[in-house]
């Protein structure tokens, strides 16, 4: 990791597919920092209705000299869709996109998974920036080449590994970012140093407040430790063979959750906390962990105004078949991220359902 004035660069190691993530202020205003990341005449700015009108003349004034057009879905996860993509496809066909063009993802994560997406799709591969503007897709989603869309039948089953050339991580977008929004993308800060970064855990528990209140300096310093966590694990494991996978404590629950409640009940964040919290509560019960480790991460977890619970009238039995179809599983076995306490997650094959019913249920 360098510093230089007033931005952290972070460096995502892939080979010749290696690319900066960028954080700090006044970013999307450099367009002298991001544009070396533009290879050809095309591009394709993809944000929301939310956001483009707060941040989109901004990443346009970089775009003189270029040939482009934007391309806005409507907020929430419910227009991560097959239509959608569909529609930023033929957008693309529209502007005479070559196979040098690139897509720019001015958004969270709903927008760069979709933007993703689409540059994997278009020409079978073609550049994509992401811009993100939550906390949560700052610390997560922008960074990995992970890209998708949801189906009726759960969330993020069909996607792509597809790489960005670079992660512009403005910190001034998030001056707009709701309060739900905000702690939202805290339960992914504190999902990696449940994973694999005690003294991290620990060091937000101390900061905890300073956090919830966006400290600057407490609130950079978060990001940037969280994304060269997940910088490294990318590097050593880029298509979730194994190590990977540990991204997703708490995400089988989660997605069951968010799905059960047709992404409208639970933000994407809130869905991973209360997911964490569960697939601690199964630790525990599997004899994997101590009740302390369940507690301290649920207090953690309140004290950034988080939710901890399930939401009232969610129907065990229906999560647990939604869970059956989470990506992890194989053979027709659950194969679910526990651990065995905070700091020391692990790949679980096999999980017996009565053991998750009963955790679903008790959480009911």
């Amino acid at each position: 990791m360098t510093s230089a004035n007033s931005f952290t660069t972070i460096d995502v190691a892939l080979g010749q597919r290696s690319y900066p993530v960028w954080i700090g202020r006044g970013l999307l205003g450099d367009a002298a920092r991001w544009h070396t990341a533009l290879r050809g005449r095309h591009v394709l700015v993809l944000s929301n209705t939310t956001v483009a009108p707060l941040y989109l003349d901004r990443v346009a004034q970089g775009l003189d000299g270029i040939h482009w057009s934007s391309f806005l879905l409507d907020d929430g996860e419910a227009h991560k869709s097959f239509a959608n993509v569909g529609r930023a496809l033929e957008a693309l066909g529209q502007l005479g996109a070559t196979r040098d063009a690139c897509v720019i993802a001015l958004g969270g994560g709903v927008v760069g998974d979709l933007a993703g997406f689409t540059a994997a799709c278009w020409m079978r591969g073609i550049d994509f920036i992401q811009m993100p503007t939550t906390l949560l897709a700052m610390v997560d989603s922008s960074v990995g080449g992970k890209t998708g869309v949801n189906l009726p039948a759960g969330k993020n089953l069909v996607g792509a590994f597809h790489q960005p050339r670079a992660v512009v991580a403005d910190i001034d977008t998030l001056a707009t970012l709701p309060d739900r929004e905000y702690r939202a993308g805290l339960a992914e800060v504190i999902k990696g140093a449940a994973i694999g970064d005690e003294p991290f855990f620990a060091w937000l528990e101390t900061h905890a407040d300073a956090l919830a209140a966006r400290d600057d300096a407490t609130l950079i310093e978060a990001i940037a430790r969280k994304v060269r966590y997940k910088a490294g694990v990318v590097a050593r494991d880029e298509t979730e063979q194994g190590e990977r996978a540990l991204l997703n404590l708490g995400h089988t629950f989660g997605h069951a959750l968010e799905t059960a409640g047709h992404y409208t009940t639970l933000l994407h964040g809130e869905g991973v906390a209360v997911g964490m919290l569960l697939a601690a509560r199964l630790s525990e019960r599997l004899r994997m962990s101590e009740a302390a480790d369940t507690e301290r991460l649920q207090r953690l977890l309140e004290t950034v105004g988080l939710p901890v619970a399930v939401p009232a009238g969610f129907d065990a039995r229906q999560l647990l078949a939604l869970m059956r179809l989470d990506k992890k599983n194989t053979a027709g076995m659950l194969r679910l991220i526990l651990w065995r306490g905070i700091g020391h997650a692990e790949i679980v094959a096999g999980v017996n359902e009565a053991d998750v019913l009963a955790v679903l249920e008790a959480a009911l």
